[in-house]
């Protein structure tokens, strides 16, 4: 059973950020952002947990399917929102995305261990971007490129075609 106040900041429409900003303060649960809802109040709801030192409550999310369509990408750009619009570091902004995720909502993913599920995404700074690294041209707003996704331990796909390509590809060696 999920226990958190579920897409805090709206599918279609927002509570005021002030009743955001006191559910985040009054309640222990976990602080779900979405990507269909409004990006000022999931800004304010990830700046209020920060405030309470209590990023590690924060997961990320995309409420899709909804009226505005899938967003296959929907994770990326809140991690891209927090670090660049929220002050968030990326590292973090990650870390909701995956392990905060993970621990929550009782997921065999999002944490690298030993007998958890192995899929991975390998990301890399987008070609051409301004930033001097991955995290950096995140916190300047672009998305990162996807060079390689495992799943089960297993090259399943190269190159996103959905995301800037990626300055630096993966390299399968041997196996």
């Amino acid at each position: 059973m999920q226990r958190n106040i579920g897409h805090i900041n709206g599918g279609h429409t927002s509570l005021p950020e002030a009743h955001v900003c006191e559910l985040c303060e009054r309640s222990s649960r976990a602080i779900e952002l979405v990507h269909n809802g409004n990006e000022r109040i999931a800004v304010a709801a990830a700046q209020t947990a920060r405030y309470l030192g209590q990023l590690h409550r924060v997961i990320l999310g995309t409420d899709s399917p909804a009226g505005s369509g899938v967003q296959p990408l929907g994770i990326l750009r809140m991690v891209s929102l927090l670090a660049s619009m929220g002050q968030i570091d990326p590292a973090l902004a990650f870390c909701m995305a995956t392990g905060n995720t993970a621990r929550i909502c009782d997921l065999d993913s999002g944490l690298i261990e030993v007998g958890r599920v192995a899929d991975l995404v390998f990301l890399d700074r987008a070609q051409h971007s301004a930033g001097r690294d991955m995290l950096h041209s995140i916190t300047l707003g672009d998305i990162p490129g996807i060079g390689m996704v495992m799943i089960d331990g297993v090259v399943r796909a190269g190159r996103s075609r959905n995301t800037p390509p990626a300055e630096r590809i993966p390299e399968l060696v041997g196996h």
